[in-house]
């Protein structure tokens, strides 16, 4: 009798823990389905988004590519999330096993992706623009991409050049236009919302202070995303938390499922 209430609570037990266990897993997959839906919505800002930053995107392969990256990502993890909650639910040893491999896949993906970015870092430095700014634009030719792009970035940026207009000395843009300092993209504009006249453009391509941006556009930018760039960081380690949990968890239930 002695054993037999043992065996009882010991079921019992394991009965609880298998039920805690799966109502964990739930949590954590439905903040995985949230997370898919964030990285969604920042994708699909970042593609239709008003501010110049979408041509900035088209322009450089890389962040082009990062951008599809994170909509599939998010994809991803929105489907994955819904999967594991309805395995968790239902208790689908299929379902589970069929969410752990798409998890670990994902998992060593963003994995590959953090080193791939650490790797490819150079890519995004002052240097870096400074020196393909100097070798390729030309100042009005927009139907060049990366002049069309620089040009959409410090209209939009109210910045000129890369650090500073010094950056166009001795750039290919003052070889074609050897009598402007700064191309007209540079130019200050209206201090009235929508004002897009130029206050002096003479003065400004002849190089004076007073007309023209002084502030590089790499700080302007900075300025601008720093925010989203250490809310991103944060979640994609929220994230990577969360998915070796859901694994663990995902593993835990699969073994407990009679």
């Amino acid at each position: 009798m002695g054993l037999g209430e043992a065996s009882a609570r010991g079921t019992a037990m394991d009965g609880d823990c298998l039920s805690c266990i799966k109502y964990l897993m739930f949590v954590f997959n439905f903040l995985i389905f949230l997370g898919g839906s964030f990285l969604l919505g920042v994708g699909v800002w970042v593609l239709v988004d008003p501010t110049g930053f979408r041509e900035i995107i088209t322009a450089n392969p890389l962040l082009f590519t990062g951008v599809y990256i994170i909509l599939a990502m998010g994809g991803m993890l929105f489907l994955l999330g819904f999967l594991g909650c309805c395995g968790a639910i239902r208790e689908n040893k299929c379902l589970l096993l069929f969410f752990f491999m798409l998890i670990l896949v994902i998992f060593l993906a963003e994995l590959a992706a953090a080193i791939l970015a650490f790797i490819f870092r150079e890519h995004l430095t002052r240097e870096f623009f400074t020196k393909e700014l100097k070798r390729h634009y030309q100042g009005y030719n927009n139907t060049d991409v990366f002049t069309g792009t620089w040009n959409a970035v410090m209209n939009n940026f109210d910045c000129c050049g890369v650090n500073s207009p010094e950056d166009f000395e001795e750039s290919l843009f003052r070889l074609i236009n050897p009598n402007e300092m700064v191309p007209a993209a540079c130019c200050r504009r209206g201090s009235q919302p929508g004002d897009s006249a130029y206050v002096n453009q003479d003065e400004c391509l002849m190089g004076k202070m007073l007309f023209r941006n002084n502030k590089g556009c790499y700080s302007a930018v900075v300025d601008y995303f720093e925010l989203y760039i250490y809310v991103a960081g944060a979640l994609a380690i929220v994230v990577l938390t969360i998915e070796l949990f859901a694994m663990v968890f995902a593993m835990c239930l699969f073994r407990g499922i009679q």
